[in-house]
């Protein structure tokens, strides 16, 4: 933790919100990092915890499960707060990106279903959010000392699963804010109505955060315009809210998409959820 009480209070307009709270029992869900596994008997099978290791910045940032045959998929955690700055009434897009400069992440997530022994979930609705390059949230601008246009959309959306439980979103790698390490937020929803590219009803099936590897990170932030964000930033280590479960918290697979950073990078996670 930061320590940055006041400051915390200042930026967020909710910061009880946007923390996790230990002593309360959630429901679980299933998340985890790679392939995924279709066969069934995945929830009796012993699920391990997953640990990251990582090599450089032109290779794969990975997560490998510790004692499982499944690479860490199913592996159960916790859901986490959506913290204070989610908007209603996403718009369905795989590019978030708008006019927003940073670094490329192109986004592949694997929705499985727990209640169907970790089958693909089809036409399911994966909602991203994050801020900008420097700490500033589309809706909320100004939040982090900057003053840009905030037109209520830039880097907010989402897409429906196909059959293969899969969804691809493009976007930026976020900037950082104070008390926060670097992360996304998602949501994850089914049963949705799409009309006038948008969504409308549904069940939130999942409430979640992701997060970057801190190495990579710090290459990312210290690029442009990444760097010309001067307020704090919180290592990930220091975050309230990712508790060090590797792709069982949310931690991302990255692969570099060329020798230098602002190449870009892909990003997979699997997540799993209870759709009963």
């Amino acid at each position: 933790m930061t320590g940055n009480t006041q400051n915390d209070q200042q930026y967020e307009q909710q910061p009880n919100r946007h923390r996790r709270d230990k002593s309360v029992q959630r429901r679980r869900v299933l998340i985890g990092g790679g392939t995924v596994a279709l066969a069934g008997g995945l929830a009796a099978a012993g699920f391990a915890s997953a640990d990251t290791s990582t090599t450089t910045s032109t290779t794969t940032v990975t997560t490998d499960a510790s004692a499982s045959a499944t690479s860490g998929v199913c592996t159960l955690t916790a859901e986490v707060t959506e913290g204070p700055y989610s908007l209603d009434g996403a718009l369905i897009r795989e590019d978030i990106r708008e006019e927003k400069e940073g670094v490329e992440v192109q986004y592949t997530f694997t929705v499985v279903d727990q209640d169907n022994d970790c089958a693909p979930l089809a036409d399911a609705l994966v909602e991203l959010w994050h801020c900008d390059a420097l700490g500033e949230y589309s809706g909320f601008v100004g939040k982090n000392g900057h003053t840009e246009d905030d037109d209520g959309t830039f880097l907010r959306g989402g897409v429906l699963t196909d059959s293969n439980g899969e969804a691809s979103i493009v976007s930026i790698w976020p900037g950082h804010y104070v008390s926060r390490a670097v992360h996304v937020h998602m949501r994850v929803h089914t049963d949705v109505t799409l009309a006038d590219g948008t969504y409308t009803g549904g069940t939130l099936v999942h409430t979640g955060q992701l997060f970057f590897d801190a190495d990579l990170n710090e290459e990312v932030q210290a690029t442009s315009p990444y760097a010309d964000n001067t307020t704090a930033e919180t290592s990930l280590g220091d975050d309230t809210i990712y508790d060090d479960g590797g792709a069982a918290s949310g931690l991302l697979t990255l692969t570099a998409l060329g020798s230098a950073v602002s190449d870009g990078y892909t990003a997979t996670l699997t997540v799993g959820v209870s759709t009963s």
